[in-house]
C-alpha cells in the first residue's frame, strides 16, 4: 500500500509540474525582450521565490528539505542551471514547435541514463521508441538546416540532456531535490546579469516574465524535481510531454506561429511513439504493483 501511495503521489506531483511548464514559453514570448534580460528576470525571480519558500518552510518546521542536499544536490542544481541557459537561448534561436518536440527527447535520455547509472535496463519496446524518436528528431533537425534554426535545435537537445541527467541523479540519491532545482538558477542569473550589464536592459512587458519566474517556474521545477523520489526517471520525464503537446498550441493561439511541415511530421512521430511507450509503461507499472499487492497483502 505504501509503494502504491508513493507512486500515485509522484504521478500527481509530476503532473502538476508538467502542466505549469506548458505556459513557460508563451510567457517568455509575451514578455517581448532580449534573451539575456529575459533570463536575468526569470532566473532572479525564481531564485528569490525559492529562497522565500525555503525560509518560511524552515521557520515552520525543522524537518523541511535541505536547500542543497550534499554533492548530489549541487550536481542537480548545476545541471538545472546549465539547462536553463540552453533553454532560454534556444527559445530565441528556433521555433517553439522545434524546441518542445526536441525537449521531449529527455524521456529517452532519462531511460538511457537510468540504464547506464542505475542498472534499469530498457526493454525492447523502449529501444523501439528510441529508434522512432531518433527518426522524428532527425526530420525536425534536417528541416532546420539552412533555415537558421539548427543552433537553437542543438541547444534544445542540450537542455533536454541536462534535465534528464538531473532527474537520474535525483532518482539515484533518493533525496528531495525540489530546492536544488530552484537554487540552480543562480548560475544563469549571474551569467545573465553580466551580459545585461554589457548589452543593456531590454524588455517591453516585464510583468509576464516576473509572473513566470516568481510563480510558474518555482511550481514546475519544484514538482518535477521532487517527483523522482517517488517514481522512476523515465516516468518523470514523460510529464515533460505535456509541454510538448500544449506549448505549441498556446503559441499558435497567441502568436499564430504555424509549425513547418517537417516539424509537424517529426513531431507527430515523436508524440505517437512517446504516447504509445507511456501507455505501455504505465500498464506494466500497474501489473507490477498488482503482483506486489498479491505477494505482500496489507
Amino acid at each position: 500500500m505504501t509503494v502504491s501511495h508513493d507512486h500515485s503521489k509522484g504521478l500527481l506531483v509530476a503532473a502538476l509540474g508538467g502542466m505549469a511548464l506548458t505556459v513557460d514559453i508563451p510567457l517568455i514570448r509575451l514578455a517581448d525582450g532580449a534573451p539575456w534580460t529575459i533570463l536575468m528576470l526569470r532566473s532572479g525571480t525564481t531564485l528569490l521565490a525559492g529562497l522565500i519558500v525555503w525560509a518560511v518552510w524552515r521557520w515552520w518546521t525543522p524537518s523541511a528539505p535541505k536547500l542543497i542536499p550534499g554533492r548530489s544536490g549541487l550536481a542537480v542544481a548545476t545541471l538545472y542551471g546549465l539547462g536553463s541557459i540552453a533553454f532560454i537561448t534556444a527559445v530565441f534561436n528556433t521555433t517553439t514547435a522545434n524546441l518542445v518536440f526536441i525537449l521531449a527527447f529527455n524521456t529517452m535520455f532519462a531511460a538511457l541514463l537510468s540504464w547506464l547509472f542505475l542498472g534499469e535496463r530498457p526493454r525492447p519496446a523502449t529501444f523501439a521508441t528510441m529508434a522512432a524518436m531518433i527518426v522524428g528528431v532527425g526530420i525536425i533537425v534536417g528541416g532546420s538546416i539552412g533555415s537558421g534554426h539548427l543552433f537553437g535545435d542543438v541547444l534544445a537537445a542540450t537542455s533536454a540532456f541536462c534535465v534528464a541527467s538531473a532527474i537520474t541523479i535525483s532518482r539515484r540519491s533518493g533525496k528531495d531535490m525540489g530546492f536544488p532545482a530552484l537554487i540552480g538558477v543562480v548560475l544563469p542569473f549571474l551569467v545573465a546579469v553580466y551580459m545585461v550589464w554589457n548589452t543593456g536592459f531590454q524588455v517591453n512587458a516585464p510583468w509576464w516574465i516576473l509572473f513566470n519566474g516568481g510563480v510558474v517556474i518555482p511550481i514546475s521545477f519544484f514538482c518535477l524535481a521532487t517527483a523522482p523520489k517517488y517514481i522512476s526517471g523515465p516516468e518523470v520525464a514523460m510529464f515533460y510531454l505535456l509541454e510538448t503537446v500544449l506549448a505549441p498550441v498556446w503559441v499558435w493561439l497567441v502568436f499564430n506561429e504555424v509549425p513547418s511541415r517537417d516539424t509537424l511530421i517529426g513531431g507527430a512521430i515523436l508524440i505517437v511513439a512517446l504516447i504509445a511507450h507511456s501507455l505501455w509503461q504505465l500498464h506494466r507499472g500497474r501489473q507490477r504493483r498488482a503482483a506486489l499487492a498479491v505477494r505482500h497483502p496489507a
